[in-house]
């Protein structure tokens, strides 16, 4: 996580950015420039949109800023002001945003965004002033731009304002920002390496996943490939889960939309729900944005006793989420998510044993991936006790209970206040890759609230009625942003349990073709996920092309395999063949196929 002054460092740039622009193109109109993950970014409209190559010229404008040493100096002022400055400066984006804030009390932009704008002094606006540059800002920054570390203009990209595609279409600058240039040339590197990996291009080169103009941005079509991973990702996680106790529930993709009134999600999720229209009723419905309203109904569809608890409901379906345009990337995010969503119905006195087996599957989940585990509590902020459901009390309850759950599991931990979900805290597990990015993907999460707002009960055995506690949990998180992530984990070379094509048999001609079939169905009735290359291509192209899509496995069949002779294996990302006796092969396949559990 950023320290503070490295968070001050970024946003600082991001002011001195802004400023070259407009010495270099006075008439250009500023957006937004956030603080991001190891860096910032500022969107601007030019006068003629520029180039990778203008770039560069930025970047020495910015050296010259920051060699001036121009102190960041802070003003506060009405918003009537601020809105009358910014129209003489001729910058509508800001004049919007303010006008926003004025009417509506919000921006309505998204979190990051808003970092531009205070809006807990809805009254008032903070402005920064860099030399001659002026920009709303809340703050906090650097007290001079000289103190500035290590910088570069990374990349150009397009983005709408405020992610609208009817609105202008502004341009994107990234730039990345250290304290060290040890640092900054670090991260260079990876980011070179993260680039070989990107799951958008060896998702397309291994046919994964696909996307249609027809079908519609952020909507993602798993190939049959691609479809293969999902499901033993998945399976996987079952097979973790069984041994606990979970069942299986199945629900529709859409509900009333009182449902999420009740659960108190339409209040805070309004503007990112899909609204369904029927007709054949006037009543509003909508595509489900999370699963656990329709799972509390499970629970209240009949008396439950405090025998019947823990009840462990399991399922692994879509969810739906109207994200903004600009912001869909991929698989990273997407319209439609599919979770791996679990919720545990519990007696009070079970939370702590639920919990920590949640934690057994978590952690012997990524454990199979060598993916390091970094563990966070994400707690409220009393402060802003309007963002959350519930009372203090019930907050400091379900945080303490977590507290003595992390005791047990005796590893460290951070506490993130503020980051908790809105209806309880949550750990949350940050996960590291191969080459050392980290991810934000599996959580447990305490709920009080909805059993609450559902009077969700219980006869307990003294023959009163309880609330049982409600436990939310996620492993993959988004089994299409997982998918994402592990693509690039392993640069496309998936281990061989859940490789799409586990083996390739490649013949050496076509007068071993008949024998390669016979193999092929043996491997198959064992359970081996396997495809042959019996085309006329010479034996070194049908290795290549296997090695092009990454098979764990390829299998040469010629004269020596006829005969009886053992198998020659090349293994992928192994200089080293193996040598299997044909009476092993399917049980060596199936043993490198099982769960790595």
């Amino acid at each position: 996580m950023q320290n503070e002054k490295l968070h001050a460092m970024r946003h600082t740039a991001a002011h001195v950015l802004a400023a070259a622009a407009q010495r270099l193109y006075p008439n250009a109109k500023f957006g937004v420039g956030p603080v991001i993950e190891n860096g910032f970014y500022y969107d601007i409209l030019f006068p003629e949109p520029i180039t990778e190559a203008d770039l560069r010229n930025l970047e020495k404008e910015m050296q010259k800023i920051i060699k001036e040493k121009h102190d960041m100096v802070r003003e506060e002022m009405s918003i009537d002001d601020a809105i009358s400055l910014f129209k003489n400066e001729k910058q509508d984006f800001k004049v919007d945003l303010l006008t926003d804030l004025k009417e509506k009390g919000t921006t309505k932009i998204n979190p990051e965004e808003a970092q531009d704008i205070d809006i807990e002094k809805p009254d008032v606006a903070s402005i920064y002033r860099t030399g001659d540059f002026v920009d709303l800002c809340r703050g906090p920054h650097l007290d001079n731009v000289g103190e500035i570390g290590a910088f570069k203009i990374w990349k150009l990209a397009g983005a709408y304002w405020r992610g609208n595609e009817e609105n202008d279409q502004l341009q994107r600058i990234y730039g990345l920002v250290f304290e060290t240039r040890e640092e900054l040339k670090n991260y260079q590197t990876m980011l070179e390496e993260a680039k070989k990996r990107d799951h958008r291009k060896l998702g397309a080169e291994l046919d994964l996943f696909s996307f249609s103009d027809l079908v519609g941005p952020g909507l993602p079509l798993f190939s049959p490939r691609g479809a293969m991973v999902r499901e033993k990702l998945t399976e996987f996680v079952w097979e973790l889960m069984k041994p606990h106790g979970y069942t299986r529930v199945c629900i529709p993709h859409m509900a009333k939309c009182d449902l999420y009134k009740t659960s108190g999600h339409w209040d805070k999720f309004a503007d990112d729900i899909f609204h369904v229209s029927s007709q054949k009723t006037d009543t509003q419905f909508v595509l489900k944005p999370m699963n656990c309203p329709h799972h509390t109904q499970i629970y209240a569809s009949k008396m439950r006793s405090y025998r019947d608890l823990p009840l462990r409901y399991s399922e692994v379906t879509a969810v739906y989420r109207d994200e903004n345009t600009g912001q869909l990337q991929g698989l990273s995010r997407v319209r439609s998510i599919t979770q791996d969503d679990a919720h545990v119905f519990c007696r009070p006195d079970q939370v702590k044993e639920e919990a920590l087996k949640m934690y057994d599957i978590v952690s012997r989940f990524y454990a199979a991936f060598n993916m390091p585990l970094e563990i966070h509590l994400s707690a409220h902020d009393p402060d802003k006790m309007d963002k959350y459901l519930g009372t203090e009390a019930i907050w400091e309850k379900a945080e303490g209970t977590l507290k003595e759950v992390l005791e047990n599991i005796g590893k460290d931990y951070k506490v993130d206040i503020g980051e908790a979900a809105f209806y309880g805290p949550k750990i949350d597990f940050i996960a590291t890759d191969a080459i050392g990015r980290e991810w934000q993907l599996a959580t447990i999460q305490i709920d009080f609230n909805l059993p609450e707002r559902f009077e969700l009960e219980y006869v307990d055995s003294d023959g009163k009625q309880q609330r049982p506690v409600m436990l939310h949990r996620a492993i993959l998180g988004s089994v299409e942003r997982f998918m994402g992530v592990l693509i690039e984990h392993y640069a496309g070379a998936f281990p061989m349990w859940l490789a799409p094509e586990q083996i390739r048999l490649a013949t050496v001609s076509e007068d071993f073709a008949g024998y390669a079939k016979g193999l092929l169905e043996k491997l198959r009735l064992g359970g081996v996920r396997v495809e042959l290359d019996d085309s006329s291509d010479k034996l070194g192209k049908k290795i290549r092309n296997a090695a092009m899509s990454k098979i764990p496995w390829t299998i040469v069949i010629g004269e020596k395999e006829v005969g009886g002779g053992d198998f020659k294996i090349n293994v992928f990302g192994s200089e080293e063949d193996l040598s299997i006796s044909q009476d092993k092969i399917i049980d060596s396949a199936l043993k490198e196929s099982k769960f790595p559990v």
